[in-house]
C-alpha cells in the first residue's frame, strides 16, 4: 500500500542536525526558534522539559522523542523555572537579548565524561517537500512526545553511540537514523488508542473502509466511482458511501480528487513528466482537466506550481 507515512519518510530529510554538540551542565535552557516545518528533539543522556508555545510544558526524558509540528518556537529545558538563556537560528546562537555568541556559558561541545554536564541533547529540523506529506503533518498536533520505551528500538543508545565516534560516513547513518525515529515516533503516536490521530488514519483498519482506501492509493488513475469501490469491498452502494463519510469526514469522491492532486503537485516538483502525462498518471484524461481540478484547489496553474 502507498501509505503516506511511507511518502513521509521520502518527502522529509534531516538538515541542521545538532549531534555530540551540547552537553549542558544545570541550570541550562535553550529556545529554538528555526522557523522549521518539522523539528526532532531527544535527550541522549539526562533529562529535561521541553515547551512548546502555546502548548505548555512536558517532561522530557532521556530517550524520549519530542516532534514539533510547524514553525512554532519552542524551549529545552532543565527546568521550566530556567529562563532561555540562548537562542538557537540555525546555525546562528544568540544570547537572550540578541547578542551573537561564539561560546555558549554552560555548553560544552565535545562528548565528555565528567558528571557535571549531566545532559547531552540532540536536535534536528528537517525541510518538508511534497503536497502528500503536508496533508500528513496537517492532521497532527503542533507538539507530541513519545516515551522512549514506546519505540521499538533504543534510539538514544543507537544515535549517542554513532554520535560518539568520528569515522566516515557518520552524517549519513546519523541521518538513515533520524529517519527511522520519526516516522517510529509518528506512528506509535498515532497508534495510541487516545491520540487525536487524523480520520484517514484511523480509517485504514476499518473492513470496509480500509481496502478502498488502500486501492484508491495503489491506483489513483483508475476511473474509480462509489459503486465501484462499493463492489470491491462487498457492501451497497450507500452503505460504503454513508461509512466512508463517517470515519473520513469526507465523500469517496472528495478524498480521491484531493490524493490525485498531491500527487500531481509533488510529480510537477519531482520528475520532468509533461502535465499531460502527469495527469494520465493521477487519473484525468488529459492536461486541461487536471489543470481545471489543480487550480480550483490550489488556484494556481500546474506550470506555475512546477515554476514556483
Amino acid at each position: 500500500m502507498s501509505d503516506m507515512l511511507s511518502t513521509l519518510l521520502e518527502d522529509v530529510r534531516p538538515r541542521g542536525v545538532l549531534f555530540d554538540r551540547s552537553f549542558m551542565r544545570p541550570p541550562w535552557s535553550l529556545r529554538f526558534d528555526e522557523q522549521a516545518p518539522l523539528s526532532l528533539a531527544m535527550h541522549l543522556r539526562g533529562d529535561g522539559w521541553i515547551e512548546v508555545d502555546g502548548e505548555g510544558v512536558v517532561p522530557l526524558r532521556v530517550g524520549d522523542v519530542a516532534v514539533v509540528v510547524g514553525p512554532t518556537p519552542y524551549t529545552i529545558s532543565s527546568s521550566p523555572q530556567v529562563a532561555p538563556t540562548v537562542v538557537v537560528r540555525g546555525d546562528e546562537c544568540t544570547t537572550a537579548d540578541g547578542r551573537v555568541v561564539d561560546e555558549v556559558p554552560g555548553l560544552w561541545c565535545a562528548p565528555t565524561d565528567d558528571d557535571r554536564w549531566s545532559a547531552a541533547l540532540l536536535t534536528a529540523t528537517y525541510r518538508v517537500e511534497g503536497s502528500v506529506c503536508d496533508r500528513v503533518l496537517r492532521g497532527l498536533p503542533r507538539a507530541l512526545v513519545v516515551p522512549s520505551p514506546a519505540l521499538p528500538f533504543p534510539a538514544a543508545d543507537l544515535i549517542g553511540a554513532e554520535a560518539a565516534r568520528s569515522r566516515p560516513g557518520q552524517r549519513a547513518v546519523v541521518d538513515r537514523l533520524l529517519d527511522l525515529v520519526l516516522v517510529s515516533a509518528l506512528r506509535e503516536w498515532l497508534d495510541r488508542p487516545d491520540s487525536p490521530a487524523p480520520p484517514w488514519y484511523r480509517a485504514r483498519t476499518d473492513l470496509v473502509v480500509g481496502p478502498a482506501l488502500e486501492l484508491m492509493h495503489d491506483d489513483p488513475a483508475h476511473p474509480w466511482t462509489v459503486g465501484a469501490l462499493a463492489a470491491e469491498v462487498n457492501v451497497s452502494r450507500a452503505t460504503f458511501a454513508r461509512r466512508f463519510a463517517d470515519l473520513v469526514g469526507e465523500t469517496p469522491i472528495a478524498y480521491l480528487t484531493c490524493w490525485r492532486l498531491c500527487l500531481a503537485a509533488d510529480l510537477l516538483r519531482q520528475t520532468d513528466a509533461t502535465v499531460d502525462a502527469i495527469a494520465h498518471q493521477v487519473g484525468y484524461a488529459n492536461a486541461y482537466a487536471l489543470s481545471v481540478a489543480f487550480k480550483r484547489e490550489y488556484d494556481i496553474r500546474p506550470s506555475d506550481h512546477r515554476r514556483g
